[in-house]
């Protein structure tokens, strides 16, 4: 398809995207801007990796769609929430419609892996009945479920991200946000966590961005692929690759 024909179409669907950037601009008081005028749409069940050298604008990106910033100029919708207009109070309601998973994993060392995956549930008051049947589930997606009782520490680290993982997925927000998912496991680990993300877009039609410099699974995983460089998108392909920056 045809670069002008996907914009075409993303227009089109612009009513189905979970995710609307509208000529966002952030900028700090030294230095370039890091994103300059972004547009995107990104609509709902997309599996989309974002990709680019440090610096490019990425982390900036994924701080605006978690609304730990604010654009200078543009507009932002993220599951029909202005992000520019959030009241602080509003901020943590409109989290946990976000799954986030990090590069470092940031669980509860002093916790068990039940208890790291529930204290997802206590933020949002989920009854206690529910909960243990929810956090079960979760791990049992994960592929963890016989190891809710181990302390995390005990864990290898692709055994980790899948708590963390679990941990994203157990309230079912529709949007998960995996920033460097892969950063710190092996080649191993690392396909098994994309394929689990694979698994949970297909099988329950979650949105999922994946902010990631892993050259071999963009290439090979075949999804649709935006390139940023120094804060502005330079290629957005539906089955793009890894481009080569110089």
């Amino acid at each position: 398809m045809a670069q002008n024909d996907r914009k075409k179409k993303r227009r089109r669907e612009g009513s189905d995207a979970v995710i609307q950037l509208d000529r966002v601009s952030k900028s700090y008081s030294t230095g370039s801007p890091a994103l300059d005028n972004v547009s995107l749409s990104i609509k709902r069940g997309e599996f989309v990796f974002i990709v680019g050298d440090s610096g490019s604008g990425k982390s900036t990106l994924i701080k605006l769609l978690l609304r730990e910033l604010t654009p200078t100029s543009g507009r932002g919708i993220v599951n029909g929430s202005d992000v520019a207009k959030l009241k602080r109070r509003e901020v943590p309601k409109f989290r946990r419609n976000l799954g986030i998973v990090f590069q470092d994993f940031r669980l509860l060392n002093d916790r068990n892996v039940y208890e790291n995956v529930a204290f997802a549930q206590r933020v949002i008051q989920m009854p206690t009945k529910l909960m243990r049947r929810n956090v079960p589930n979760a791990l049992a997606v994960v592929g963890l479920a016989g190891k809710y009782k181990a302390r995390t520490k005990q864990l290898s680290g692709g055994e980790q991200q899948r708590v963390a993982l679990a941990r994203a997925l157990v309230n079912e927000p529709p949007i998960l946000l995996a920033d460097e998912p892969t950063g710190n496991l092996d080649p191993k680990n690392s396909w098994e966590i994309m394929k689990l993300l694979e698994r949970i877009n297909e099988e329950k039609g979650t949105t999922i961005l994946v902010v990631t410099h892993n050259r071999e699974i963009v290439n090979a995983m075949e999804k649709r692929v935006i390139t940023m460089k120094k804060g502005v998108i330079i290629s957005d392909e539906e089955k793009g690759g890894y481009i080569d920056e110089d």
